[in-house]
């Protein structure tokens, strides 16, 4: 009888994203840092007025980007400089790299110096545990601004990004709702979708997503 293997674990450390970004770096489409922004960004800023905004954990910075092309005064903050640099070199080819600032930061300790009208995270995992980051980051988050966070929801036997990330790095839309208290926030979105996207070698990979989107009252 074979037995179970342990379940992967991660310390999501600065020498942990340092390495990830180091050894990701390739050339192509698909290279980490690469691929086109997040397509729950444009569906729940439709509409919105730009203003500040804040990617936090921005990776290969294509949230930020896109968010800088469409108005927004981006702040980009991530604790790996491999991938601050990464984005800064593609965002020196983009429409409006002026409205971007990039900042390399420990989200976990890090706190900046105003409120923004927009924090949005896609996929960062922190070394702290899931949900008290996206409770520390909605903080952040003006009266009358929005919160939108976008995570993993690993399905059994999904493959997600290549890799099987601690229970704590996944997390479900009614755990994430749950800590936003509702005198404070107006949840908007709060939905699990999965899609499909192009993978290594062009396979087919299967995401598990979480999506909240919530408008801060007061």
């Amino acid at each position: 009888m074979n037995e179970e293997e342990p379940p992967v674990t991660y310390d999501f450390d600065k020498d942990f994203w340092e390495r990830h970004w180091k050894e990701g770096r390739v050339e192509g489409p698909r290279a980490v840092g690469g691929n086109p922004p997040n397509p729950y960004l444009a569906r729940e800023t439709a509409g919105l007025t730009p203003g500040t905004a804040l990617d936090a954990g921005c990776g290969g910075g294509a949230e930020a980007i896109w968010l800088a092309s469409h108005g927004w005064h981006v702040t980009a903050a991530d604790i790996a400089s491999e991938a601050l640099a990464r984005a800064a070199e593609r965002a020196a080819a983009s429409a409006a790299p002026e409205r971007l600032r990039w900042v390399e930061a420990d989200l976990s300790v890090w706190r900046p110096d105003a409120p923004y009208d927009l924090v949005t995270t896609h996929y960062a995992h922190p070394a702290m545990p899931q949900l008290e980051f996206y409770e520390r980051i909605a903080g952040w988050v003006a009266p009358g601004g929005m919160l939108l966070i976008v995570g993993h929801r690993h399905a059994p036997g999904s493959t997600g990004h290549g890799h099987h990330p601690p229970a704590e790095a996944s997390v479900t839309a009614a755990a994430v709702t749950a800590r936003l208290d509702g005198e404070t926030w107006e949840i908007v979105t709060a939905e699990e979708p999965s899609r499909t996207v192009t993978g290594p070698e062009g396979r087919p990979v299967d995401l598990h997503d979480v999506v909240v989107r919530a408008t801060r009252r007061r």
